[in-house]
């Protein structure tokens, strides 16, 4: 037990130790497996240094011998330059004017297969961002990302991918070939009426190779592995996952757990598989389950706001989560008492996350409109998923750039960490006022979407573009400032109402309660659980007893 406590306490760490989005999680939806038809795919990109913001790139022409810079998005160390195709596409966060949509999580693989030459110019970073500009497809971002990597080089370590169009949603695995130029990979398409997911493991195992409608490989994929000695078997029983990494039974419970977590809701034989995630089993979970029931866009969120609730990982059932029941557990991931090892969960949903979303991709509107990125700053699980359209050309100011070290009261990143980092202290006292916020905003923003995007359509069908652009704009710098100032009533709220420890009486609106004098009422004094006096008591004896003689 102590070497698998080691080693997930390890591999966790290194996957939160790079300053960008190493320890992310993506949930992955086909469009048969959700209620409106849509294929989605949500992305944490959890990071200590990552400040949240939404990026943009304008679609473009280039001249022939233009060529683009190509920057590490770990680093922004300049690793290159490539050249620019004739046309690039608009480009909002993780959506293209397509409906393309990327998100990846790292799993690292085998340290040796880590570009060893330093010629290398291509990141994981650099690979979605230039696959969104140059793809209309799932298929082609493929395509272009795989190129890219055999012309230029890949400079990161094992990645997954998730990539998802209007029609269809792939997984896409890659691990460089150290000092051999290019990488391995495989990618597999998500059947369309089952759900997906990976968290920093690789999860491509035995595939049918000749499937060629459904399965993609590299060339050299088998032959490769069994030149480095990582893989010796028959063909038909090549495994991705197990040949380029190592799967420790610990790193499953802080890697794939979190999937497991996301599975077993819809479906009650992913039960099983909570041995695999504990590591007394060696049977691994499948790469994709069909569902019980579909999916919606509000179960999306709700999964990225998952704590392990209701598992035997549940996060706020131990002593850990203190007398508020808060599911968090600050870094390090490892601790040791007696010299024993011990480590703590690692939930969908983190404290150190710096933006998140869930993409929609919808074949029965026009482009412009069917891409939306649901997209929240911050812990998921205290955020508020604001709906931005892939057609849109002005990044709102309030999420825009920012500064991890330097508080601005305008910053939706900041608002959401103010409102977060009050309940992190008095958590299950908090969360009830925090969700009244959030569910009124997002439940506006989604009950809103049906006439929004009819309007939106028109205008499409009618060719009138520069109308919908300047739409799209001029409502998601209304619905970025309208989360952003609740967020900051409420995070002014929060500490008023829980001052000194205190918790203010209110009436059912809310609104403080004053005496018939017009003073404030006297607070209550909710205090600590009452495991958590019983623990003082067992910790320190008869020293607070009240009355020492009494019998």
């Amino acid at each position: 037990m102590k070497t698998r406590h080691l080693a997930l306490a390890a591999a966790i760490g290194a996957a939160i130790a790079a300053p960008h989005a190493d320890a992310c999680t993506n949930l992955i939806a086909g469009k048969n497996a959700t209620t409106d038809g849509s294929v989605m795919v949500t992305y944490a990109a959890d990071s200590h240094t990552l400040y949240g913001m939404l990026t943009h790139t304008p679609a473009a022409t280039h001249a022939p011998g233009e060529m683009r810079k190509v920057v590490e998005w770990d680093t922004n160390k300049p690793l290159g330059e490539i050249p620019q195709p004739a046309r690039t596409y608009n480009v909002v966060g993780n959506i293209n004017e397509h409906q393309v949509a990327i998100g990846e999580s790292t799993w690292g693989g085998h340290k040796e297969l880590v570009d060893t030459t330093g010629n290398s110019i291509i990141d994981y970073g650099s690979l979605i961002q230039i696959a969104l500009e140059r793809s209309k497809t799932a298929r082609e971002a493929i395509d272009v990302m795989t190129s890219l990597v055999d012309k230029y080089g890949y400079a990161s370590s094992g990645e997954s991918f998730s990539i998802a169009d209007k029609n269809e949603v792939w997984v896409l695995e890659m691990i460089g070939k150290g000092a051999e130029k290019g990488a391995v990979w495989v990618a597999v398409r998500i059947p369309d009426d089952a759900i997906s997911g990976h968290a920093n493991e690789p999860r491509i195992r035995k595939v049918n190779f000749k499937d060629k409608k459904n399965v993609l490989h590299s060339k050299d994929v088998i032959s490769f592995a069994r030149k480095r000695g990582y893989f010796s078997g028959k063909d038909e029983d090549f495994s991705f996952a197990d040949a380029y990494e190592v799967h420790d039974p610990s790193t499953r419970r802080g890697c794939d757990a979190r999937v497991w977590s996301f599975f077993r809701r819809y479906s009650p034989d992913m039960e099983k598989y909570y041995a695999w995630c504990a590591g007394t089993s060696d049977e691994p979970m499948p790469l994709y389950i069909v569902p019980d029931k579909k999916v919606s866009l509000k179960d999306m969120q709700e999964r990225m706001r998952d704590h392990f609730e209701d598992t035997p990982f549940n996060m706020t059932s131990d002593i850990g989560a203190g007398p508020y029941h808060v599911p968090y557990r600050w870094r390090p991931m490892s601790y040791q008492v007696d010299g024993k090892d011990y480590v703590m969960e690692r939930a969908i949903a983190t404290q150190q996350t710096g933006w998140s979303f869930v993409s929609q991709s919808r074949a029965d509107l026009p482009d412009p409109v069917g891409g939306v990125l649901w997209f929240g700053t911050d812990d998921t699980n205290t955020s508020v998923y604001m709906p931005f359209y892939c057609s849109m050309t002005e990044v709102p100011a309030e999420i825009g750039p920012g500064d991890i070290n330097t508080f601005d009261m305008n910053s939706n990143f900041w608002m959401t960490n103010w409102v977060a980092n009050q309940a992190y202290n008095r958590y299950d006292q908090m969360i009830p006022d925090i969700r009244k916020v959030q569910g009124q905003l997002e439940d506006k923003f989604q009950s809103t979407r049906k006439a929004r995007e009819a309007e939106l359509s028109a205008m499409a069908q009618a060719g009138d573009m520069a109308a919908l652009t300047a739409s799209v704009n001029k409502e998601g710098a209304e619905i970025a400032k309208e989360a952003t100032d609740a967020y900051r009533d409420l995070a002014k709220y929060l500490m008023v109402k829980y001052m000194d420890g205190n918790r203010k009486k209110t009436d059912a609106d809310g609104k403080f309660i004053y005496t018939e004098h017009g003073l404030p009422a006297s607070p209550d004094f909710p205090g600590y659980d009452k495991r958590y006096y019983e623990e003082i008591v067992r910790t320190t004896g008869n020293h607070f007893l009240a009355d020492p003689n009494k019998k």
